[in-house]
C-alpha cells in the first residue's frame, strides 16, 4: 500500500507536542513533517525555530496543504472546536484528548462518516499501551467478557509511593508533581475522572456503547490514607485505581472506576509507578494483559506517532462492535464486595451493606466489609466527595 506524505499541523508544543516531535524526528520509515505548529504563549521560548510556530488556529485549519491535524491541547472545548473544524475541511486528525473524545464521542464518530476523514486516538486511552487498535483488529469478533487495568501513571506513582516507602497521600502526590507525572491541579487524575473518560472511550471500541460519562461511577485515591494502606499491606494486598467493564448478560453491561486490591498472584500486582496495565478476557482468547508506560511525553507521543503511522496507510476506526450491535443495554444493578475505611456509623448505614464479613472498630478508624449495590454508590456519587471515608473494591464476588 502507498503511503500518503504527510504535512502535519500540529496544536500544543508541551509535554507531549514535544515528546512528539522527538519521535517523530527519530523515525526514518515514513514521509511526515511537522509543517506548522499552534501555541498560546507568544512569550515562551521555544526549542525550535519560530518560524515553525503560529497563533492563529486559521493558519492550520485553512492551509489546504496541511493533510493531518495532530490536537495536542489540554482545553477540551477548545480541542473539540478545533478538531470538528478541521474534520468539517476534509482534514485527518490525531488526538491525544481523552476529555474531549469520551464527551463528545458519538458526534466525533458521525462526523467522521459524514465528512469521508478518519479520527484516531490510541493515546487518549493507555498512552503508550495500543488497546484501542487491539480491541478493533483483534477482539473486533471476540467475545469479549471484562476489560480492567490500570489507566493512570499519576494515582499509580503516588500509590506505589505509599505501599513501598510508607508515606502520606500529600507527600507522594508532591513527589510525583515533582517528577512530572501529575499536574500543578491532580483533581482529575487524583479524583479518577481521568480514568473514566479513558474507559468510555475503551467501551466504544470493546462494546460498541458510546457512553455518556455522566453515566458512568467514578471513585478515586485523594481520600485514601496510610490506615489503608497498612491493611492491604497485612492482607498482602497492593491498592491500584482500576476502572472496569464487562458483561452481566449476553447484550448488557456495566462499568465502574473505583480501588480494588490486588493480590500478589494478579497481573496488576506487579505494575507500578507510572506503568499502566491492562488485562482483557475473552471467550476464545482468553486472558490477556498488556503494559506499558502511562505518563510522560515520550510514552504518549508513541501512540501518537503510531496513529500519524497508520494514517499515512489510510487507516480509520471501523468500530466493528458498534456496527454489529450486539450490546444494546448498561445497567448499574450490580453488587460488589467493598472495604469501607469511615469514622460516623451514619455514613456507614448511607452504602445500604447486604451483606458483611468482616468489621473492625477501634480509637481512630473503624472499617467494614460488605456488598454493596453499584446502585447505590452512583447515587451517593455527590455526597461520597464530602465524607471522612475511603472505598477499595475488594475484588471478590461482583466481578472475577
Amino acid at each position: 500500500m502507498t503511503r500518503e506524505k504527510l504535512r502535519i499541523g500540529m496544536f500544543g508544543y508541551g509535554c507531549v507536542g514535544q515528546g512528539l516531535h522527538d519521535v517523530l524526528n527519530s523515525s526514518k520509515g515514513f514521509r511526515a513533517e511537522i509543517v506548522r505548529i499552534c501555541v498560546k504563549d507568544r512569550s515562551k521560548a521555544r526549542r525550535i525555530p519560530m518560524e515553525y510556530f503560529t497563533y492563529d488556529k486559521d493558519d492550520i485549519l485553512n492551509d489546504s496543504s496541511i493533510n493531518l491535524v495532530v490536537e495536542l491541547i489540554d482545553d477540551a472545548d477548545a480541542a473539540f472546536d478545533i478538531v470538528k473544524t478541521a474534520m468539517k475541511n476534509g482534514k485527518n486528525v490525531v488526538t491525544a484528548n481523552k476529555v474531549m473524545v469520551a464527551k463528545h464521542f458519538r458526534e466525533l464518530v458521525d462526523m467522521q462518516e459524514k465528512y469521508g476523514v478518519s479520527l484516531l486516538y490510541e493515546a487518549s486511552a493507555g498512552a503508550s499501551i495500543p488497546i484501542i487498535r487491539n480491541l478493533e483488529e483483534y477482539y473486533d469478533n471476540e467475545l469479549l467478557y471484562s476489560l480492567r487495568g490500570i489507566l493512570n501513571g499519576t494515582t499509580n506513582y503516588v500509590l506505589t509511593l505509599m505501599h513501598n516507602q510508607g508515606v502520606d497521600y500529600n507527600i507522594a502526590l508532591n513527589e510525583a508533581r515533582e517528577k512530572g507525572f501529575a499536574e500543578s491541579d491532580p483533581t482529575l487524575d487524583v479524583e479518577g475522572w481521568d480514568a473514566k473518560y479513558k474507559l468510555c472511550i475503551i467501551t466504544g471500541h470493546a462494546y460498541g456503547l458510546f457512553l455518556e460519562p455522566e453515566e458512568v461511577f467514578h471513585y478515586g485515591i485523594n481520600t485514601i490514607s496510610k490506615f489503608d494502606i497498612q491493611y492491604a499491606k497485612e492482607k498482602s494486598f497492593k491498592i491500584k485505581l482500576v476502572p472496569y467493564v464487562g458483561k452481566t448478560n449476553e447484550n448488557t453491561i456495566t462499568s465502574f472506576v473505583l480501588p480494588r486490591f490486588i493480590s500478589s498472584d494478579k497481573y496488576l500486582y506487579n505494575v507500578d509507578n507510572e506503568y499502566n496495565g491492562v488485562i482483557t478476557e475473552a471467550a476464545f482468547a482468553d486472558k490477556q494483559f498488556f503494559s506499558g508506560k502511562g505518563a510522560g511525553g515520550h510514552a504518549t507521543g508513541s501512540a501518537v506517532l503510531s496513529d500519524i503511522s497508520a494514517n499515512s496507510y489510510g487507516y480509520k476506526y471501523e468500530y466493528k462492535k458498534y456496527q454489529q450491535g450486539s450490546v444494546s443495554n448498561y445497567t448499574r444493578d450490580y453488587k460488589i464486595e467493598l472495604y469501607l475505611r469511615y469514622k460516623n456509623e451514619k455514613d456507614k448505614e448511607l452504602f445500604g451493606f447486604e451483606e458483611v464479613s468482616e468489621y473492625f472498630s477501634g480509637k481512630l478508624y473503624k472499617y467494614v466489609i460488605g456488598i454493596v449495590n453499584l446502585k447505590r454508590l452512583y447515587e451517593l456519587r455527590e455526597h461520597l466527595r464530602r465524607m471522612d471515608v475511603f472505598i477499595v473494591n475488594t475484588g471478590r464476588k461482583g466481578i472475577n
